[in-house]
């Protein structure tokens, strides 16, 4: 989930899957305590002293081209998804410390996030192509939207159908309900030159996909969020939302707001609040519930996920997160979390993807920051949220690069890294240790689930 529009290379024409394993690599590693890291010389890394980098496994094949960089995760069972501007990738993590890859697919397109769903996977795509299927290309560049596959073999992948929608697939949200999946597609627009990105579009899209034949998959509703609102200086529509199905609500991060949602109906859903923070929050990126959903963290994505906003002369009130708590139905901000290590002006950081770490009784995130790296923070206390953890490497040449998503799922962390791959680490602590008892059938953050 990123706002920065990065061209992907081009790939195999044809859907394809490999069984190559790709080997562990090492670097150098130091442990660092908290504080600045603005000294960091490229190709070291730091983590703090209760957090341990367990494995790596570079990009290989047809999603390790230049561009094809990776993007966001999800999680079944003992494997891990992730997207890449080239296709996806599917791994076996049986063994977390020993990730093996089992198979990826040459599908390129901006941006492919990904989620899993029973033996469908979904990916958005946020790119005019020519067609909908893994073969097309840049030419006639008339359709965008959601692509859809069959992974019961993770080895081979189907693809089995796609939808378009307007302005395209930026990122895309799940909402079970029975034999049905409805997918909440956020995306930017309008663009008025553009075929497949008309105005006006203060709206969100919702896709029915019924499980039993992902084939029919069709749009069922475009409600606007913002019938009385003109377009941002940014754009309109929405960035992420994050469904949280047990009480019936979800989050909205959208372009200058971010909103509440009454999903009861998840075919009308309606708003119930909307928020705005104009003098520190420029995109709102993202959105976590705490686990009892009284707390909200939304996410700034300053500067879209380019800019070097961790230093000292950004506020640590901008490219930051905002924590929420719902008093009386209704949201109050009460403090603000940025990462305290100092980055260089070369290396873009802003708050990005992040999850819980399921602690009962206490609020606990782990959370990507491009090149920032890695964050453990503790906004248990909503007034005054602390880091607790952290790992990240040193500037990375040539651009746009860092760890894309982080997330906790059964006892480890797994970061999708743009041009380094996927790490693998684990913390020690006697604040998140608790969490290793907790096991996660699936994992999608946008659907968030109560542990």
């Amino acid at each position: 989930m990123c706002t920065v529009l990065l061209l992907a290379s081009a790939c195999a024409a044809e859907p394809s899957a490999t069984e190559e394993p790709a080997p562990a690599t090492t670097s150098q590693e130091t442990s660092a305590p908290a504080g600045s890291t603005a000294t960091l010389s490229p190709g070291a890394v730091a983590m703090s002293d209760n957090v341990k980098h367990v494995a790596n496994l570079p990009r290989t094949g047809p999603l390790s081209g230049e561009g094809n960089l990776n993007t966001d995760l999800a999680f079944q069972g003992d494997y891990a998804y992730m997207g890449n501007f080239g296709g996806f990738a599917i791994y076996d993590i049986s063994e977390p410390t020993k990730p093996q890859l089992v198979s990826q697919v040459a599908c390129p397109a901006q941006q492919n996030d990904v989620t899993v769903y029973g033996d469908l996977l979904v990916l958005s795509i946020d790119e005019p192509r020519d067609g909908p299927e893994c073969d097309s290309g840049e030419g006639e560049r008339r359709w965008e939207g959601l692509r859809i596959f069959d992974v019961s073999d993770k080895k081979s992948p189907r693809y089995v159908g796609a939808v378009q929608t307007d302005c395209g697939s930026h990122t895309h949200t799940m909402v079970p309900d029975g034999e049905t999946l409805y997918v909440y597609v956020s995306s930017p627009g309008p663009e008025p030159e553009s075929e497949t990105c008309r105005p006006p579009h203060e709206l969100i899209q919702i896709v029915e996909i019924p499980t039993r034949s992902p084939q029919s998959a069709k749009i069922v509703n475009k409600p606007n969020l913002f019938p009385d609102r003109a377009n941002s200086e940014f754009s309109s529509g929405c960035h992420d939302i994050t469904a949280f199905p047990q009480n019936k609500v979800a989050a909205a991060a959208c372009f200058g707001d971010g909103v509440l949602l009454d999903i009861s109906d998840p075919v009308n859903p309606k708003v119930l609040q909307q928020l705005t923070d104009r003098e520190n929050f420029q995109i709102w990126h993202s959105a976590t519930f705490s686990n009892d959903g009284k707390k909200i963290v939304f996410g700034d994505e300053l500067g879209g996920g380019s800019q070097a906003t961790c230093d000292r002369n950004t506020p640590s009130t901008k490219g930051a997160n905002a924590v929420y708590e719902l008093v009386n139905g209704q949201l109050e901000r009460r403090g603000y979390f940025k990462i305290p290590r100092e980055q260089q002006e070369n290396e873009n950081c802003v708050a990005h993807n992040g999850s819980l770490i399921p602690v009962e009784g206490k609020d606990i995130m782990v959370q990507a920051w491009y090149q920032g790296g890695v964050s453990i923070w503790d906004f248990t206390d909503s007034a005054s949220p602390k880091e607790i953890g952290f790992f990240e490497r040193g500037p990375i040449e040539g651009g746009i690069a860092g760890s894309w998503s982080a997330y906790y799922y059964n006892g480890y962390i797994y970061s999708s890294d743009m041009t380094e791959g996927l790490d693998v680490l684990e913390i020690t602590d006697p604040l998140t240790d608790p969490a290793k008892q907790v096991t996660m059938d699936d994992f999608n953050v946008q659907t968030q689930k109560v542990y």
